[in-house]
């Protein structure tokens, strides 16, 4: 054995060496970690949060918000019955109340306050509904937001749910703890999931096409010989939510204008992906 070759260091060794001299650059210090990874020093899933901890520092709250048009909202002049059933069904638990439209933002309304309400109804038949008392204060910030100050934000003041506002102070979207949690951990995929680099619009048979939820409007009208108008919508997700008046759940369809859509993915929060056929005119 030649003593004059040095050992090569051990992978222990080398992070400490890196770690005492500080990584030059982000590149340096994910490149330790997935050797550490490599090395089953840690497990895939705490690398993959890991790097989702640093990429987080890198984002804006515009980057992950739900856009104004999917957001699910309450109306502040509904009646409670109506109110009441539209929570059950969107399963949310925080909601944006707005006034005259969804620039004019009341506050935020939880979905256990409401039900604390009813619990009250049954003992007491007198009592009556009055929004503005449940009402919690809406916070606001501006799409540039970078996410790992707003995740501290939230922790720090307990907050769930920020309003995103545009340069022009307009609601562009809205963004929970969990959508910034969901960068960390990773969000849960299922077998219609779509990559985000494929086609909005993609034909799977002679009349039949998957298509994803954000497609925008003039897109899909320009694909299908449509004339969805886009003065209230962005997207046909939008316009979607608009004509079932609830957040569909997968296998729920709806024909609109010869034109029939199948929810293929959708969450809690969010339709994802369409299945889309023209229908027979009668």
């Amino acid at each position: 054995m030649n003593d004059d070759i040095p050992p090569s260091r051990s992978w222990f060794e080398k992070i400490t060496q890196i770690f005492q001299d500080s990584p030059k650059d982000r590149d340096e210090l994910v490149e330790v970690l997935k050797e550490a990874e490599e090395n089953t020093l840690i497990n895939p899933e705490l690398l993959s949060m890991m790097l989702g901890v640093m990429h987080i520092s890198e984002m804006q709250a515009r980057d992950i918000m739900i856009p104004r048009p999917e957001m699910v909202v309450i109306d502040e002049n509904l009646d409670y019955p109506t109110m009441l059933s539209r929570v059950v069904e969107s399963g949310h638990s925080r909601f944006p109340v707005i006034g005259d439209n969804r620039d004019d933002i009341e506050g935020i309304l939880l979905a256990k306050d409401l039900l604390h309400h009813s619990s009250m109804v049954e003992e007491d038949s007198e009592q009556r509904f009055t929004l503005k008392d449940y009402l919690r204060p809406a916070v606001i910030i501006p799409e540039s937001k970078r996410l790992d100050t707003l995740l501290k934000e939230f922790r720090a003041n307990r907050n769930h749910m920020a309003i995103v506002v545009d340069e022009y102070g307009g609601v562009a979207g809205l963004i929970t703890i969990e959508d910034v949690l969901e960068q960390i951990v990773g969000e849960i995929e299922d077998e219609f999931d779509i990559d985000d680099e494929d086609d909005n619009i993609h034909q799977i048979a002679d009349n039949r096409f998957n298509v994803k939820a954000r497609t925008e409007i003039a897109e899909f009208n320009n694909c299908f010989g449509t004339s969805f108008s886009n003065d209230e919508y962005d997207t046909i997700g939008g316009i979607l939510m608009q004509a079932f008046g609830h957040m569909p759940s997968r296998g729920e369809n709806i024909v609109i204008d010869n034109i029939k859509f199948e929810i293929v993915s959708a969450d809690t929060r969010r339709i994802k992906l369409l299945k889309v056929s023209r229908t027979e005119q009668h």
